[in-house]
């Protein structure tokens, strides 16, 4: 799936960690099957930025007590990345570096938020720095990944999809495989750590 062509990084590239939170971990209170799996390739990918002087950002789910995305509010997912709670903290084993951007979302108890342009300044953030290509990882592929890339293409970035760096929910077995389809359709272009100029 990775282009023939060896990427070269620019100033103008940004790299977009989504959600890898304890919750969405083995563990957590809504973990992604293999989700830690997504830990060690995507610390390879802050490196190589964080190398280059290039900006990272991460996104979270910053839940209040009794969001409407909970079971318990009839939403479709048990209680998770509670503000300020651990599970709601990036796991320690995650190497995000003290310059990252962290971008909080689904801050408000009646509006829930996937994508991390959805009720943020993501997008103002990444067009003052002078950003044009977004490079996309993290949990869950199906989601949080899909809508943030769906708003990445729809804001006018160009976007590169870390097909080795994303895990699936898989409420039905092949949604991850359909998401991974879909954002390729809209114009993400699918890369692995290899494909990277070093």
């Amino acid at each position: 799936m990775s282009p023939a062509s060896v990427i070269a990084l620019s100033s103008r590239d940004a790299l977009i960690v989504v959600d890898v939170q304890n919750d969405f971990l083995p563990g957590g209170h809504l973990p992604v099957g293999d989700g830690d799996e997504v830990v060690p390739v995507l610390n390879r990918y802050i490196d190589i930025f964080v190398a280059q002087g290039l900006a990272v950002y991460a996104t979270r789910d910053w839940h209040p007590a009794g969001h409407c995305s909970f079971t318990l509010q009839g939403g479709p997912w048990p209680v998770h990345c509670v503000a300020g709670s651990d599970g709601a903290l990036f796991p320690p084993t995650l190497h995000l570096p003290r310059s990252a951007v962290i971008v909080s979302k689904a801050t408000q108890a009646e509006h829930d938020a996937y994508s991390g342009f959805d009720g943020t300044e993501l997008a103002a953030q990444l067009r003052r720095s002078g950003v044009e290509r977004v490079f996309v990882g993290g949990l869950a592929t199906d989601y949080c990944v899909l809508n943030t890339v769906r708003d990445a293409l729809k804001q006018g970035f160009t976007v590169c999809l870390l097909v080795d760096a994303i895990r699936a929910v898989n409420v039905d077995p092949d949604d991850g495989m359909r998401a991974e389809g879909e954002m390729c359709r809209l114009g993400a272009h699918p890369v692995v750590f290899q494909d990277l100029a070093a």
